[in-house]
Parts: structure tokens; sequence; C-alpha cells
């Protein structure tokens, strides 16, 4: 199982644009890819569950992807946003700049 966490850095949040990126790349993979925020999980190729989380800017979320390729489909989805890595004593941290510009948090 892969995971990475995250902070959304853009001002509206993961607003329905990025959201439907995201949706978009998930669908292409077989893997299971869940998003959590907070106490709350849903199915990241769903677009309303992802919505519904509505997740607000400077959130830390998890993704998580289960699956034979779910390596590759956790890198896909950074590499969609935009993200540049940086360090995390909770383990790998990504900043999503959901505008799709790479950005140093």
């Amino acid at each position: 199982m892969a995971e990475l966490h995250l902070i959304v850095i853009d001002p509206a949040g993961l607003h329905a644009r990025p959201a439907a990126k995201v949706v978009k790349v998930a669908s292409r993979f077989d893997s299971r890819i869940i998003l959590r925020s907070g106490d709350r999980t849903v199915d990241v190729k769903s677009l309303i569950a992802v919505l519904g989380l509505t997740i607000r800017p400077m959130s830390e979320i998890t993704l998580t992807a289960d699956g034979p390729d779910a390596d590759e489909a956790l890198a896909a989805l950074v590499d969609e946003l935009g993200a540049a890595v940086s360090p995390s004593s909770d383990g790998p941290a990504v900043a999503l700049a959901t505008d799709g510009a790479a950005v140093q948090p």
C-alpha cells in the first residue's frame, strides 16, 4: 500500500477543477485510491465524494493507493496537480498547488 501525506496550499482549497483532474487521473488506474481528510475517507474515483469533503486551504490530507499500480497512481496524481515534495515527520509530504503550479511549502 502506497501513501502520501499532503497539504493543499491553493487559496481556494481543493475546488471543482483540480478535484475533477484528480478523479480523471485516478480512474485510469486499477488500484483502489482513498483520500482521507480528518476522520472522513472517500474513493478518489468519485467526484461527488471528493467535493463532499470540502477541503479548505492548508488542509492536511492523505492519499492511499492499494493495488497493482498503486505507486504509479499516486505519482500520476501528484504530477497532475503540480506538486513539490518536502520532508515531513509523518512520512512523505507534498504541498499541492491546485492551480497546477509547483511550489515549495
